[in-house]
């Protein structure tokens, strides 16, 4: 059909500004107003809908994510404009005219498809296109599993439904805290403001449940109002005002942490009643999955996959010359070598070289283990130059590692592999020249097959039939009973070996009296489940069998020592289920403190359905506050390729069985994708002008209404019970380092007190300094559980990218450099001027707070000088040591830690244990030389604190193994763990530990002069800048 008088010709060529269009409602009615070329479909369509709200039948409209435009394009086809993202004039139309239709069907399918492929940062169309059965099967699977539970949450009661949605952030334990001022508070009754439609103040004793406030409230509303009919307080839940969190259950009022922290700051706890009706609606909202799907702005693609780097380790420039290329392969269970390793002939370098040759391991097949691994290294064998004052004759031969990859024996279905298979490699270590082969490495295959060598391998057909791994009960068969006498020496020595908690290796005779004995520990010492586990002979079905049977009727262990099972080194899927039965018994608050870790060892993972990925899902499709940090730990580390795909579909899971969650999530994910523009920007202005010019152009930039829109009215990423309501830009800035962080500033109108600051970043790796605020929010929830309440802060943190993430502001803090800078005359004489930080505590606390600020100081301060000797801390300098004008003390920026201190021209710049420096001393002292019961008093502090965490130390040296899968440069081995060790005297008794520490007390403040000098020098260089 001819376009008539629509049929503009070339009218898209040249970037077209105006154009008007006409636009068909599904209500008939007929509307048109010009809208730009460069306008997104989905800006045409909120404009659409504001003009529409004036048309009659608008009421008949649902919401507008129900409905999508239609055109005819300029191929003369009929096109749904699903990706809202397209401006205009890439879409072309033939004829300026778009209708609404409603989404039916796949329509809504689509959409939602559409919006996980933009939320995890990959296309969901990529997992049907790598027709790989086990990635369908593993996607089917907990699709069904993940909407089940979906279903199931929307079918609860609202009071079950209010802890899945809205979890108590609760204290570790009710106990008060040591400050005297706050007990004082605490044994007297607490003032509350409850919000109906009027606010009554009310109080109520400290340890009383929420159900007691709410009656009292509701009895105090009978008395003014006086309803017609008596309302139940059963019916109402309190919720915090101005934040998405409740406080509901049997927990004493003050073990909420919203309602602990106003007493602390003395100030009135502002809630509000809400009726069951309410949260009842909420629920039936969440459950209007097609209704209420909010339709992503974001305009972030998929992340490309980063390109294999060129390796420059063998090339002619640095005196080596390639011979030949060999592949090395052996069999792996987890860190276990199973037999010899075996190499390949030497063959020629060539664009594809071929060996052709068949690689014989010295292993029966019944023996190998379920979870083998075939590992196999490419390297080059090289020829070292002479130098040119060499005297020797022959040139040295030398391995240059090239790439590694790892693939399963077994596949996913238990069927030993034959036929041939494609393995993409991976780029070896350039340093790593000890260890060939990585079996601690992925089996997954390197997706940049472009630009990644490639080995062709076939697996023989030892049967004409397939073979699979025996079941269970097939395996119990082959059980023997292994119980046998048992001498008293033994015993003796079984004990000394399982008490032993510093093992590294087991000598023969140990791993001999441990099998023989393993009934024993069983029995008797049933933690010791991971030495045992270490010593069985894998390569040995009997010994296998054996020990699966032995772990059937296994106690359950304790979380502690549970969790160091999903280490690598104990890669059975018999012992994997275990753990994960154990750890079945977590709390949701233990299991969100350990998440991290559950996180990272997924890499360990051999196939896509395990028990982990589905304990995981299952806990974080049952409590929100879980499902949130469980996405954004895995949404951070999509742009890594060896775990893209993993991560990928457990993200689409996760969304399936969320749906709704998304539409908060999508928000998030187009503030930070704003955040990283802004960012850019700022980095890109700065070069070119002033700092005042460039925090101008940044608060224009800002009030646009594209960035206004997208950084307001979200949840927080470090708190999603936080509302970020609305942005200040007039208060925003960046921060003078080289990635030039962003400092937002937000404001809440329904929350009384100051407003929210987050610090973007974007080219900082975020992931040391999340895993150091883990351990130190670990190390207080033990210590208050003891009844030690060190008043420590570990802020938000959080990685939501390639080198992006997030950071929580602590309000009214400063730097304790610039606290001294601003009470000397110069940067030189700022770092020993000793009464700078006591002074300006008096300022900030004048008369009797004064004393409460010291005690804050006290205690914080005792926090973290044992935090931070345990953590081995580097880097601590006068900036990134910090206090709060309350006189709580925390340190900032954890780039080094585990005893990698830093050092200048080979010398270590960092001499003490921990920071404990005489301008400290003289604030815990009072300002007074000779008040040295305060000092003793701060000493015993650090000495209960550094005893409750060597009790607990083997549960820090677990979390920091398993955490090594996340590849962080300081956090790579074993032997970085040794400092861990060392710190919390393992091994030893409590009595040596405390020797050790005392010890170490008495050399940081000797050797406290050494600090200031340090700070001296760091506070001119930053001055000269």
């Amino acid at each position: 059909m001819a376009p008539g008088v629509y049929c503009l010709p070339n009218m898209w060529e040249g970037g077209v500004q105006q154009v008007k269009m006409d636009f068909l409602l599904p209500t008939g009615i007929y509307l048109s107003f010009g809208v730009s070329g460069n306008d997104t479909i989905g800006a045409i369509k909120k404009t659409l809908w504001r003009n529409a709200k004036n048309e009659p039948l608008f009421f008949a409209l649902s919401d507008p994510d129900a409905y999508v435009f239609t055109c005819i394009n300029h191929t003369a086809e009929q096109e749904e404009l699903e990706d809202e993202q397209r401006r205009l004039c890439d879409v072309r139309p033939m004829m300026p005219i778009l209708r609404l239709v409603a989404r039916e069907g796949d329509r809504v399918e689509k959409l939602i498809t559409s919006q996980i492929s933009l939320l995890i940062g990959k296309g969901v169309h990529e997992f049907d296109t790598m027709k790989n059965h086990e990635v369908n099967e593993f996607r089917t699977k907990m699709r069904t599993f993940c909407e089940e539970l979906a279903m199931d949450r929307q079918r609860l009661p609202w009071q079950k439904w209010i802890e899945y949605s809205f979890p108590c952030d609760l204290e570790p334990c009710a106990l008060l805290s040591h400050s005297g001022n706050l007990r004082n508070r605490a044994s007297k009754k607490i003032i509350v403001n409850v919000k109906f439609e009027e606010s009554f103040t009310l109080q109520v004793e400290p340890q009383e449940v929420p159900l007691t406030l709410m009656k009292s409230a509701l009895k105090k509303k009978a008395t003014v109002f006086r309803p017609m009919k008596q309302e139940k307080p059963e019916d109402y839940a309190l919720q915090v005002n101005g934040r998405w969190e409740f406080i509901y259950g049997n927990f004493p009022l003050c073990q909420f942490k919203y309602i602990f922290n106003c007493l602390h700051s003395g100030v009135t706890p502002h809630l509000t009643m809400v009726h069951y009706s309410t949260i009842t609606k909420y629920q039936e909202e969440q459950g209007g999955i097609s209704r209420e799907i909010s339709k992503n702005r974001s305009s972030s693609k998929p992340p490309p996959l980063p390109l294999k780097k060129v390796r420059e380790q063998c090339t002619d420039d640095l005196g080596c010359r390639i011979r030949c290329l060999v592949v090395q392969a052996g069999l792996f269970h987890g860190s276990e070598l199973l037999c010899k390793v075996v190499t390949s002939s030497e063959v020629n370098v060539c664009s594809e070289p071929v060996w052709d040759q068949k690689l014989e391991f010295d292993i029966n097949v019944c023996d190998l283990p379920r979870m083998t691994r075939l590992c196999f290294a490419l390297y080059a064998v090289i020829e070292k130059s002479k130098k040119p004052r060499s005297t020797k004759k022959k040139n040295k031969k030398a391995d240059c590692p090239l790439s590694w990859v790892n693939t399963m024996v077994f596949d996913y279905k238990d069927q030993l592999k034959t036929g041939e298979y494609y393995l993409s490699t991976w780029p070896s270590v350039p340093d790593d020249k000890t260890d060939l082969l990585n079996p601690m490495g992925t089996v997954e295959i390197n997706p940049n097959t472009d630009s990644a060598a490639g080995l062709l391998i076939r697996f023989q057909n030892v049967r004409p039939h397939p073979i699979y791994y025996p079941s269970l009960d097939k395996i119990n068969d082959f059980m023997i009973n292994g119980k046998k006498s048992v001498a008293t020496k033994e015993e003796v020595r079984l004990s000394e070996i399982v008490e032993n908690k510093n093992y590294t290796e087991f000598f023969e005779d140990d791993k001999e009296i441990l099998w023989k004995l393993r009934y024993e520990v069983r029995e008797k010492y049933s933690e010791s489940l991971s030495k045992l586990l270490l010593i069985t002979k894998w390569n040995k079905h009997e010994d296998v069998a054996q020990m699966v049977s032995l772990l059937q009727k296994w106690p359950d262990l304790p979380a502690l020592h549970a969790l160091e099972l999903l280490d690598y080194s104990f890669p059975d899927r018999n012992v994997r289920s275990f753990t994960i039965r154990c750890l079945r018994k977590l709390s949701d608050d233990e299991l969100f403190q350990y998440l991290l870790q559950l996180v990272q060892v997924l890499k360990y993972e051999s196939y896509l359905d395990c028990d982990l990925t589905k304990f995981l899902l299952e806990r974080a499709l049952s409590n929100k506050k879980i499902g949130h940090f469980l996405f954004w730990h895995l949404r951070s580390e999509m742009h890594v390729p060896s775990v893209n795909l993993r991560f990928g579909l457990i993200l689409e899971a996760y969304c399936r069985g969320s749906i709704y969650h998304m539409k908060t999530l999508m928000k998030q994910n187009e503030a930070l994708n704003k955040m990283k523009s802004l960012n850019d920007f700022v980095k890109s202005a700065s070069q070119k002008g002033t700092r005042t010019q460039t925090t101008g152009e940044m608060k224009k930039c800002i009030k646009q209404e594209t960035f206004m829109e997208a950084l307001s009215d979200l949840l927080s990423p470090l708190n999603p019970s936080l509302i970020l309501s609305e942005i200040c830009p007039d208060r925003c800035k960046y921060m003078d380092s080289k990635m030039k962080p962003l400092w937002l500033v937000y404001k809440n109108e329904k929350v009384q007190g100051d407003p929210l600051g987050i610090i973007f970043k974007n080219g900082d790796d975020l992931r040391q300094d999340m895993l150091t605020l883990q351990m130190i929010q670990l190390m207080e929830i033990l210590w208050k559980k003891e009844g030690l309440d060190l008043r420590m802060i570990p802020y938000g943190c959080l990685s939501t990218g390639n080198k992006t993430g997030l950071i929580e502001v602590v309000k009214n803090s400063d730097t304790i450099a610039n606290i001294q800078r601003n009470n000397s005359n110069s940067a030189a004489t700022a770092a020993f001027n000793k009464d700078a930080l006591l002074n300006w505590l008096k300022s900030k606390n004048p008369g009797d707070k004064l004393e409460q600020a010291i005690e804050e100081f006290t205690l914080s301060c005792a926090g973290y000088c044992v935090a931070t000797y345990v953590l081995g801390i580097g880097d601590r300098h006068s900036d990134n040591i910090m206090i709060r004008e309350n006189g709580q003390l925390f340190h900032i920026d954890f780039g080094h830690f585990l005893g990698n201190f830093k050092s200048k021209f080979g010398i270590n710049r960092e001499r003490v244990p921990f920071i404990l420096t005489y301008d400290f001393v003289h604030v815990i002292q009072q300002g007074r030389t000779n008040n040295s019961e305060k000092f003793e008093r701060f000493r015993e502090y650090c000495e209960q604190a550094y005893k409750i965490l060597c009790r607990n130390g083997t549960l820090f040296v677990n979390l920091f193994a398993l955490m090594r899968a996340a590849g962080l440069p300081e956090l790579s081995s074993s032997k970085d763990i040794q400092y861990l060790k060392d710190s919390l005297a393992l091994g030893k008794s409590e009595e040596e530990a405390l020797k050790n520490f005392k010890v170490k007390f008495n050399e940081a403040l000797r050797e406290s002069w050494k600090t200031k000098v340090n700070w001296m020098v760091h506070s001119v260089s930053k001055d000269n800048r």
